[in-house]
């Protein structure tokens, strides 16, 4: 398969595109064939080995994971011997956080891994950029923080990837929203559904 290969941290031009051998699902996990993979501020930190104390999870002098990327939306081409919730053919989305990067053509992910069905109103290309800032948010905001209607929630960085997600989460949750963000998103933050909207250069939150 053709993949992204990053031996060490630095600028963009430490990406190369090289062939390597087509991954083999384990007896739990699934091969994908990705359609669309994103690349978020994160993985260009992660490229660069910045801020400097990841790189004790990321590798200390090059990344320990050749292959960059974490987000994927694609097709499933083959399954493990147990696998028993996804069946060969069906579109799937998701996160490779504890596998092999996804800036490749083929990845394999646990079957209890960050993945789910994708929706069929959905594409690949905008499938693949909901897995980073959508998937965390709902964690945050609904597995820990348990966010209901009458809520009030205020979300700092808004206007991100995280942020945006969260704002319309928890609008739709039916909390009352206040996001933090620079003036010049002020616009696009309440367009995403926050009921009022700090600047952070002029107000202290």
């Amino acid at each position: 398969m053709q993949a992204i290969v990053q031996t060490r941290y630095g600028a963009p031009d430490v990406l190369q595109l090289e062939q390597r051998a087509t991954p083999v699902p384990k007896q739990d996990e699934l091969l994908i064939r990705i359609e669309a993979s994103p690349v978020t501020a994160a993985d260009s930190m992660m490229r660069r080995g910045t801020p400097y104390f990841g790189r004790l999870f990321l590798g200390l002098f090059k990344p320990r994971q050749a292959i960059p990327g974490t987000g994927f939306s694609g097709v499933i081409e083959a399954t493990g011997r147990d696998v028993q919730t996804f069946t060969v053919g069906e579109h799937v989305m998701g996160e490779s956080v504890s596998s092999a990067g996804t800036h490749c053509q083929y990845v394999c992910v646990a079957q209890d891994d960050v993945i789910c069905r994708k929706p069929d109103n959905v594409s690949h290309a905008e499938a693949a950029t909901l897995c980073d800032g959508p998937v965390t948010s709902y964690h945050f905001l609904h597995r820990l923080g348990n966010v209901q209607a009458g809520h009030h929630v205020l979300i700092n960085g808004a206007a991100g990837s995280l942020g945006s997600a969260a704002v319309q989460l928890a609008k739709c949750a039916g909390a009352t929203v206040t996001g933090v963000c620079s003036t010049a998103n002020h616009e696009f933050v309440r367009s995403l559904g926050a009921d009022d909207v700090i600047d952070y250069h002029h107000t202290d939150p």
